[in-house]
């Protein structure tokens, strides 16, 4: 669903850009309490996988392919503002050095693929999760809700956003129904990479998960009296910028190995159809252009100079998995260094003895 450039005008472009800008700059504020439980090499490693997952295409039908969107993934697995800088990472260096999506477009493509999918779908999850029984299989359920309607969610907002800039005159129905409807069936796998994603983690470190939060037990403190004092899950979260989440450096290496081996290997079997959005533009007669960085040096995913097709795609994954893991943490990084301002206490007006 990679917008390109040529598909939205350039005024539709700015605005987008700025709806785009506004939400980064509310999650920036809103994300650091986020960040200060998970530390900042879990938006990291989230913003490589979701990257490398990125690159595998499967096959939808009738010549047309989807990949991973990754927003509700994102939110579930480190909450909604972080996910949203997470994504707009990914798109960022998709954009910036692999041409997938145009410049001018970069805003439309962060508000689409990141602001939709993570405010739709973490609001279906927390949504689902107020309903179902407490437990962990809820999150799985609820995940998989999300995640099917977050990506037809996005499609929507990709058809009004073509109806207000769109390039080519076509009636808004067809339009609709041809994103929509494809965007339905990708949808499905989305719902099914994400649950099984996240069900993983769940099995092996359910504390890597933010929605899994309200599972957490109370602590029980006992006394050398026999005195017993329950202690909330929630007051034991740190005030300090040091995380609650011991991430530790052997999930740190099975979360990057996990992340090249699908850029280096699996992404070499995607899909070679085009995407939802790339068939319906092709099918409707969308007018589109390169981006700037077309003639980039790993332009689609492939290394200038390396003749082999295998290790040209495998590197370029490997150089975009550690180019968002290290934009990532930086970002998150910064947020977390930054401290709330307190509020300053009003002074207490002095009070004069005698005349």
């Amino acid at each position: 669903m990679h917008v390109p450039d040529g598909f939205i005008d350039l005024p539709t472009s700015a605005a987008t850009g700025a709806v785009a800008a506004g939400a980064v700059a509310i999650a920036l504020r809103k994300a650091a309490p986020e960040i200060r439980e998970t530390g900042p090499a879990l938006p990291g490693l989230v913003s490589a996988f979701i990257f490398a997952v990125q690159m595998v295409n499967f096959p939808v039908g009738a010549g047309t392919s989807g990949h991973l969107l990754g927003g509700v993934l994102a939110a579930a697995l480190v909450g909604p503002w972080t996910g949203l800088l997470c994504m707009t990472v990914v798109l960022l260096v998709q954009g910036v050095f692999f041409a997938d999506g145009g410049l001018t477009a970069l805003g439309t493509n962060i508000t689409d693929m990141g602001v939709v999918t993570v405010i739709v779908g973490y609001a279906v999850m927390r949504l689902a999760l107020g309903v179902l029984p407490r437990r962990s299989s809820s999150i799985s359920v609820a995940a998989f809700v999300a995640a099917l309607l977050a990506v037809p969610a996005a499609a929507v907002a990709f058809t009004g956003i073509y109806a207000v800039g769109g390039s080519v005159d076509i009636p808004l129905g067809k339009v609709a129904t041809a994103m929509i409807g494809w965007h339905v069936l990708i949808g499905i796998g989305e719902a099914l990479i994400t649950t099984a994603v996240l069900s993983a983690v769940l099995a092996a470190r359910p504390d890597l998960v933010f929605v899994a939060r309200h599972l957490r037990r109370d602590l029980e403190l006992v006394d050398a009296d026999g005195n017993r004092t329950t202690v909330a899950a929630d007051a034991l979260e740190p005030a300090t910028g040091r995380s609650a989440v011991h991430l530790g450096r052997r999930s740190v290496v099975i979360a990057l190995s996990a992340a090249a081996v699908v850029a280096f290997g699996l992404s070499y079997f995607a899909s070679a159809h085009p995407d939802g959005l790339e068939y319906v533009g092709q099918q409707l007669g969308f007018e589109h252009q390169d981006s700037a960085v077309a003639g980039g040096p790993m332009s689609g995913y492939a290394v200038s100079g390396v003749q082999n097709t295998f290790l040209s795609g495998g590197l370029a994954g490997l150089i975009g998995v550690a180019l968002t893991v290290l934009i990532g943490c930086a970002i998150a990084w910064i947020v977390r260094r930054v401290r709330p301002v307190e509020k300053a206490a009003p002074e207490r007006e002095s009070s004069t003895v005698g005349g």
